[in-house]
């Protein structure tokens, strides 16, 4: 099954339909890529503010000046809310204005590290002249939630409403958080069970290596990722670390019934965001939903796809895997994200050393992790054990996979030295997060505000 246009307007007639659709993900191994995702705040350097949408300083403008680069509008209600261009990238707004690169699926990390670097480069330029600046960290260090505005994007406003009902740290992730995320192919369903059940185990592991934000509104919060933290009590529904998944007998189709309990949202239909919070997929598939607006609707397969962005887990599954665990942080971090993923996933060698490392681990003692992690990082015990002697071994993995790869860039470098500041935060056993309350501690006496210049981009 395909994501042309046309397959998109497909009816859903049968469950079967949406296992083909995750299966039609499976790729052989030499059509395999590494998709990396990145956000980052973008504040007034005169003031440090977060930047509305409106405005000759506002998101809408910093969008309009980056068509310069080659990058074409996208629209809704006559607002520009994303850009396209032809190498299968796109720039996206999170719903605080949370600048989203979202980067083209690519060969090697070399390249990754390559567009990221560009499109740093781009974004800088037109901050320049706009006096903007924007920041790589997990969580916003200053601001409060309500001095962040709202983009104009409808679907954010049907979140907005539905996300109190459900958690109480659903409306900070919305606002004031800030990932890099790293999407890799599976070959296979039984790959892909491989794939889903490593990187769910060793997800809280990256939160430690990425933990990057440990300031709540100017204060240090007692959290090393406050972004992770977030995650646990936003949405009970779509987030968290499915333990199905380790189950026998895990696969496209139990996923699928996964995702068709989690309530909807909304569904897009001629323009509009009709809201659909809380209703089942489900029942719209049988043609049950109660919305007026939705009469003589049927569920298609681009309702489906859209369904799919809306579950938060730790890993997700579309038609690849997404690696969703750690803060964002500055221009190397944002390279070696994808360089530890790619190294265990795309190498055979790798994948089953990783498999060894998890094999015998608990549902509760993943979930353990996974809640002792945004406050405690490296340190986080696992057994006899911390989470930095597994992160060390964890990157071996990962480095012997890259070098087995052997993808070499023109000056002839495989990928491994892209894991070098991920064993420089293992070796030293301090997180980014400790380095950030050390330097506030210090040199910067108590206040906050130099994190936006010496982690701007």
């Amino acid at each position: 099954m395909t994501t042309t246009p046309s397959a998109q307007r497909v009816p859903i007639t049968d469950k079967r339909q949406l296992v083909e659709y995750l299966e039609a993900g499976s790729k052989p191994a030499a059509a395999w890529r590494i998709g990396t995702e990145h956000e980052k705040f973008v504040f007034r350097r005169s003031d440090l503010r977060r930047v509305p949408y409106e405005g000759p300083d506002g998101i809408g403008a910093l969008l309009q000046g980056m068509t310069r680069f080659g990058w074409k509008p996208v629209q809704e209600k006559g607002n520009t809310i994303a850009l396209s261009n032809d190498a299968q990238c796109a720039i996206t707004l999170e719903p605080g204005g949370q600048f989203e690169l979202s980067g083209a699926p690519l060969d090697t990390v070399h390249q990754t590290c390559d567009e990221v670097h560009e499109h740093l480069r781009q974004v800088r330029e037109v901050c320049d002249e706009m006096g903007l600046g924007m920041l790589g960290l997990g969580f916003d260090p200053k601001w409060r939630r309500e001095d962040v505005p709202w983009m104009p994007k409808a679907r954010y406003r049907i979140m907005r409403d539905y996300m109190p009902k459900k958690g109480r740290l659903g409306l900070d992730m919305m606002l004031r958080t800030c990932t890099v995320q790293a999407n890799l192919d599976y070959g296979s369903e039984a790959d892909m069970v491989k794939k889903f059940r490593v990187s769910l185990a060793l997800q809280p592991v990256a939160v430690a290596l990425f933990a990057n934000s440990p300031f709540v509104e100017g204060r240090p919060s007692g959290y090393l990722s406050q972004r992770s933290l977030v995650w646990t009590d936003t949405d009970p529904d779509r987030c968290g670390t499915l333990p199905f998944v380790f189950e026998d007998g895990f696969g496209f189709e139990r996923y699928v019934d996964y995702a068709l309990d989690m309530p909807m949202y909304f569904v897009y239909r001629n323009g509009e965001y009709i809201d659909t919070s809380g209703e089942s997929f489900r029942d719209f598939i049988a043609g049950r939903l109660p919305t007026q607006m939705l009469r003589g609707e049927v569920a298609t397969i681009g309702d489906w796809t859209d369904h799919l962005t809306t579950a938060f887990p730790e890993v997700r599954l579309k038609t690849y895997l997404e690696m969703r665990g750690a803060d964002g942080g500055p221009w190397r971090r944002l390279c070696a994200l994808p360089a530890l993923w790619v190294g265990i996933f795309y190498d055979g060698v790798a994948l089953d050393a990783a498999c060894d490392l998890i094999a015998d681990w608990t549902a509760a003692e993943r979930e353990q992790m996974r809640r002792d992690v945004p406050r405690m990082g490296l340190a986080t015990p696992h057994r006899s054990r911390t989470l930095r002697e597994i992160a060390l071994e964890m990157l071996d993995i990962a480095r012997e996979g890259l070098h087995r790869r052997a993808r070499r860039s023109t000056a002839g470098e495989d990928e491994t030295h892209f894991l070098d500041p991920l064993f420089a935060i293992a070796g030293s056993g301090r997180t980014p997060a400790e380095e950030l309350l050390e330097d506030y501690k210090t040199r910067w006496r108590g206040n906050v505000d130099p994190v936006f210049t010496e982690y701007s981009y």
